[in-house]
């Protein structure tokens, strides 16, 4: 089980590397069932593994200019703030059930956002720069919201951050989604330090995945020019609403008092959906480097 769990941590950062998002959403259910953690310690262990793994990933992007610095530190700051309350004091006094049918019915927003894809590559240079004026209002009640979303369901929100940068922000998608990973580090962090006071973690574990979380980021990174965007953002777009589906079947019955238990069939249902998304990837990746 601990050998599953490393290799499907190590899909979190392969995600986020390649798409700036949407690998965050796997964290919980990986630790929830793959390494047993209690409910709120996994969405507290998440919040570590998607703010370490962001950061890292920021790196590259920063490097190759994709980061736009000022609109990044404002949304984030505001997300910060939201993170952190809702970590402190919404999160404790929330059933643990409650927080996963919530982390459940994200999931499949996730999803479908993936599977649609983004827009917005026809900004001007000037966005690129972020000149002009930014509806600052806007901008810093968006981040509230999104860090409190973060907070509460241990989820980075990559597929909110970047549409509100899009259209808040006035920036490319390139440079959206570089600048997502700066804010989705801060309120990670910050969603993190909330959790803290109430929640005890088991560090060796959160270590071992942020670990694997990290490679997994540099993976994705050096695939970025090799796989199909399109056919990825799929892939993990059914992937994550099989998850969703699962996660949402063992907890919903459990919420109106009628628990039922999928866990134990976990790792063979998740085998089932991974190795047709993985076998589709590598088809795609062999094709384009042929």
């Amino acid at each position: 089980m601990w050998v599953l769990g490393v290799l499907l941590a190590g899909l979190i950062g392969i995600s986020l590397g390649l798409l700036g998002g949407g690998g965050s959403i796997l964290t919980v259910p990986i630790l929830l069932y793959v390494f047993r953690m209690d409910p709120k310690a996994a969405i507290a262990t998440s919040l570590l593994v998607v703010g370490v793994t962001s950061l890292v990933g920021l790196i590259s992007h920063a490097r190759s200019g994709r980061v736009q610095w000022k609109t990044g530190l404002l949304f984030g700051g505001a997300s910060m703030i939201g993170a952190w309350a809702a970590g402190t004091f919404l999160a404790p006094k929330i059933p643990a059930e409650v927080l996963l049918v919530l982390f459940g019915g994200m999931m499949l927003v996730t999803a479908i956002a993936m599977m649609r894809g983004r827009k917005g590559e026809g900004c001007s240079e000037q966005a690129m720069k972020g000149n002009g004026s930014l509806p600052l209002g806007m901008i810093l009640a968006e981040g509230l919201v999104v860090g409190a979303v973060t907070g509460l369901v241990g989820a980075g929100g990559g597929f909110l951050v970047v549409p509100a940068l899009v259209l808040l922000g006035r920036l490319p998608m390139g440079v959206a989604v570089g600048t997502s990973l700066l804010v989705i580090g801060m309120k990670s962090f910050a969603g993190f330090a909330g959790y803290l006071s109430s929640v005890p973690l088991r560090w060796s574990t959160a270590l071992l995945v942020v670990g694997a979380a990290v490679v997994g980021s540099f993976v994705g990174s050096g695939l970025v020019s090799k796989v199909n965007p399109d056919t990825l953002r799929r892939s993990f777009g059914w992937f994550i609403v099989a998850m969703a589906v699962f996660l949402l079947g063992q907890e919903v019955p459990k919420l109106l008092g009628y628990p039922i238990s999928l866990a134990t069939h976990w790792p063979w249902l998740l085998m089932a959906i991974a190795v047709p998304t993985a076998a589709g990837i590598w088809k795609e990746y062999a094709i384009r480097t042929v």
